[in-house]
């Protein structure tokens, strides 16, 4: 089907034309905000160079902001954080300077490494997921997961012979956020290949993990001390190392509103 090219459409005709091409080009956007863009358009005697743009622009935009939206839920995070919402006022133990100068992505676009070490409640969770959430925005490949999700999904793909296109899959990703690295015990197998993955990411591709243990406590989670230090290695060489502290970040969060309720 093609359109035809008429001069002196009356403005319902040409309305409907600019509807049905929009339909056929998959320009959702500007086919929703051209009536009232015309509307404001000859109220405003813009120029018909100012109309294509504004429309052409909205449509970028809109483009822009859905890619964003498919990366952010391909990154599949278990719920949503940004830095927006994190208490920098009720953490002393963290720099908010460091943390948006983290948020520019610069350390993914090097394939450098992120280590946010503390005790439960304060707040790694929800800068991982939120930095995470952030280089998703700006473009980059993002992958969250829980530590021992990924050890499990890496034995069972080593059980079905796959396991070198899984770790090519986590490899692929220019940023992988692990969480929840050192609640539990891995065995050496898990470690390995937990090892494997890490490897093959180094150098190459971010990896960002959030620990209750301090890098010395590892070894109660690599129970191998060469293997707990190699992968102490690929995580720290040349990355960043945030420590949040041992005070929890959420009950300060929650004795700060209980105290600005008892004010008010």
């Amino acid at each position: 089907m093609t359109l035809q090219r008429h001069r002196g459409l009356t403005e319902q005709a040409a309305d409907a034309a600019v509807d049905q091409a929009c339909r056929m080009l998959r320009l959702p956007t500007i086919r929703a905000q051209f009536p009232d863009l015309a509307e404001a358009a000859a109220r405003d005697q813009m120029s018909c160079r100012g109309i294509l743009a504004e429309l052409l622009m909205a449509e970028c935009d809109d483009r822009a902001r859905r890619r964003s939206e498919r990366r952010i839920k391909a990154a599949q995070f278990p719920r949503e954080k940004s830095l927006r919402t994190f208490g920098f006022e009720t953490d002393g133990n963290i720099d908010a300077a460091v943390i948006h100068t983290l948020a520019t992505c610069e350390w993914v676009k090097k394939g450098l490494p992120l280590c946010l070490i503390g005790d439960s409640g304060t707040g790694k969770s929800h800068l991982l997921i939120a930095l995470g959430t952030e280089a998703a925005m700006a473009g980059f490949r993002v992958r969250y997961t829980l530590a021992t999700k990924l050890v499990n999904e890496l034995v069972e793909a080593a059980d079905e012979k796959i396991l070198t296109k899984t770790i090519a899959r986590y490899g692929r990703v220019d940023l992988l956020c692990t969480d929840e690295l050192g609640y539990m015990e891995l065995d050496r197998r898990g470690a390995e290949l937990l090892f494997q993955v890490l490897t093959e990411r180094v150098e190459k591709n971010s990896v960002a993990i959030a620990s209750n243990e301090s890098f010395g406590g590892w070894t109660s989670t690599f129970t191998d001390p060469r293997l707990c230090a190699a992968i102490v290695d690929r995580l720290t060489f040349g990355g960043n190392i945030i420590e949040t502290g041992t005070e929890s970040y959420r009950l300060a969060s929650t004795k700060a509103a209980r105290a600005q309720d008892a004010a008010g």
